[in-house]
């Protein structure tokens, strides 16, 4: 086998001049689309695949198998591969074809296509594919995308690195919120450092795929009937008992804040982050970028920002995007913030960049 090694890399931190000037306050951008497979699941997934391999009774033999047909899917044939091993993944029918051959681009042994939905994937996955490759003697791993210790002790591994690349706390840092994985290493690591005792977590969701925010105001774990935002990434249905657990606790010490924007805002986010950074990220990240401009973030904090206010956004990433989509969500939503007073956005490249101008 060979040598074990980290399956994650430490990530720059950057302070974004554009984005400072647009939102009003120092933006820093904490670039997990840098890491191996082009999100934040190279952390978490990573972190799970790494353990697991350590308290293997057969190393050997190990074979790590995802039902995921996106980022956690990538995430894990990257791991599986930096760890020496074997991954196979599961995708539903619905899968795009790109993302069918970033998968097997990145090293997977197989990718196979089953069911309608992922819900149909992953059962064939368990019941099939894991049930055979144990009865031919294989160590057969299952990797979970977002709800377990091991994917959130890895994604708390980022607040480790901000601790150090920023020299002590900032006042916000803002996550999207899918299945909550991210979420929890993050609320996790700032718990774990009384010095960050005054730092806030804005969680932001696009609507309909808040299952979090919906939950946190029913004041219970609930389960949506389904996901109508195009942010696909973020379409779990229900967040882990873990981070509602988190997010209801901090919620009422204002520590942690919920943040529900559209689809048509978080497409903004991607095109104007394209603009104003140059790098490209799907609409489950666009949401948080978002927040610069227009005012949105004055107004998911209920208060006007301030401009020596340190806000690291973590931009998670992810493989859902390509320039065509970047310059139709352009189109369509180049003058979404059209008209709207925002005293800060005026000299931005995206305000120019825009369809009418912002």
């Amino acid at each position: 086998m060979a040598p074990i090694q980290q399956p994650w890399r430490e990530t720059p931190l950057i302070e974004s001049a554009n984005l400072s000037e647009a939102a009003g306050c120092r933006i820093f951008l904490k670039l997990e689309n840098l890491q191996p497979s082009g999100s934040f699941k190279s952390r978490g997934v990573g972190n799970y695949c790494l353990v697991a391999l350590k308290h293997a009774s057969n190393p050997d033999k190990v074979h790590f198998y995802s039902s995921s047909g996106g980022n956690a899917g990538l995430a894990c044939v990257h791991a599986a591969k930096s760890l020496g091993c074997p991954a196979t993944v599961v995708v539903p029918l619905s899968t795009k074809p790109m993302m069918v051959a970033k998968i097997r681009a990145a090293g997977a042994q197989d990718v196979v296509q089953h069911g309608a939905t992922w819900r149909d994937a992953d059962a064939y996955l368990r019941e099939v594919l894991i049930v055979n490759a144990k009865a031919k003697g294989e160590e057969a791993v299952y990797c979970p995308p977002f709800d377990h210790k091991d994917v959130w002790a890895g994604n708390a591994t980022l607040i480790d690195e901000l601790d150090e690349q920023m020299h002590g706390a900032p006042d916000i840092v803002v996550c999207s919120v899918g299945g909550g994985g991210l979420f929890n290493g993050i609320t996790q690591g700032i718990d774990a450092r009384p010095d960050w005792k005054h730092t806030t977590v804005l969680a932001t969701e696009t609507k309909g795929a808040d299952s979090l925010a919906q939950a946190l105001d029913q004041g219970e774990l609930i389960t949506l009937p389904g996901i109508t935002s195009q942010a696909t990434s973020l379409g779990a249905t229900r967040v882990s008992e873990r981070t509602f657990e988190l997010a209801s606790k901090h919620q009422v010490s204002g520590k942690v804040i919920s943040a529900v924007l559209s689809d048509a805002e978080a497409a903004m986010g991607c095109w104007r982050f394209a603009d104003d950074e140059r790098t490209l990220v799907e609409l489950a990240c666009g949401v948080n970028l978002a927040l610069c401009y227009g005012g949105r973030l004055t107004k998911a904090l209920g208060r006007e920002v301030q401009e020596d206010e340190r806000v690291v956004i973590v931009v998670c990433g992810g493989q859902n995007v390509t320039t065509s989509m970047l310059e139709g969500w352009r189109q369509e939503y180049g003058d979404l913030d059209h008209g709207l007073t925002n005293g800060h956005a005026k000299c931005v490249p995206s305000a120019v960049t825009a369809q009418n101008g912002v």
